[in-house]
């Protein structure tokens, strides 16, 4: 028999709350909350540790989650009006988990090929960017994601939201300009960086060899070390008005380009 909770007045309800709201709680007890069964399932997939349970048998019943691995006595069972309390998504399947975060250092990065290809971000701050990019990640199947300068929580519950899971199917890192500059550096990949100055148009570059594509805000584009240090330095030819669009977007273009030139399989 799983723990009841009905009352949102109770202090796990309260923790929870402050867990999904609060990036300094979430640090401090080296926690996150995952909502959602696909989320779930993704993060369970990409070996995330759960320390909790919590699901309304009103929009999912227990018959539907005995397989996973928890623990009895850290399985919840919420009233509706605790989940819907809880639930940060308008729309769920009713059920929430709690899991601990995984190391992001660029010293945790392990390749499974010699030609690796990287999409790298420099300071994003909009979470539904930052989700946007990982699910091209994951549709792309990069042996990396790399962050420069993270100015928003990885474990944000509006990133896990908009990349549907996909933060749990990369392989994530996070570091400085320079840290990251210099990884790629001792590990000889190739960086191309997406910007105005000094480039070439992108199909004009070679991506097969290990090759990492490096992305900037709309706002502020990449700093000047990656435009200086950069093998190269790429645009998307642009036919309208306009002279940038949704850094999103923009990797997408690039990563598949990288892809195509590489016949998809690798």
């Amino acid at each position: 028999m799983h723990l009841q909770i009905s009352s949102t007045q109770n202090k796990t309800v309260k923790r929870l709350i402050q867990l999904q709201e609060k990036s300094r709680n979430r640090k401090k007890e080296g926690v996150f909350v995952i909502e959602g069964f696909r989320e779930l399932q993704l993060a369970l997939k990409g070996n995330y540790q759960l320390q909790g349970l919590y699901y309304c048998e009103d929009l999912m019943p227990f018959d539907n989650l005995k397989d996973l691995s928890i623990p009895a006595h850290d399985i919840y069972q919420l009233s509706l009006e605790v989940y819907k309390k809880i639930a940060y998504r308008g729309s769920t399947e009713g059920v929430i988990a709690l899991a601990t975060p995984k190391n992001h250092s660029l010293a945790e990065l392990k390749f499974q090929q010699k030609n690796p290809l990287l999409l790298i971000a420099e300071a994003p701050e909009k979470p539904g960017n930052i989700g946007a990019i990982l699910r091209t990640a994951d549709a792309a199947r990069v042996d990396a994601v790399c962050i420069a300068n993270p100015k928003t929580d990885l474990y944000n519950p509006n990133i896990i939201r908009s990349s549907v899971g996909c933060v749990f199917t990369n392989q994530i890192a996070t570091g400085s300009t320079q840290e990251i500059i210099d990884f790629l550096a001792q590990n000889n990949i190739h960086f191309y960086a997406a910007t105005l100055q000094n480039a070439n148009v992108y199909t004009q570059e070679d991506f097969t060899q290990p090759t990492a594509i490096v992305v900037g805000t709309e706002a502020d584009g990449l700093s000047e070390q990656w435009r200086t240090k950069a093998t190269k330095n790429i645009y998307i030819p642009m036919q309208g008005e306009i002279d940038s669009m949704n850094v999103s977007v923009a990797a997408g273009i690039l990563i598949f380009e990288a892809k195509r030139q590489r016949g998809f399989h690798s």
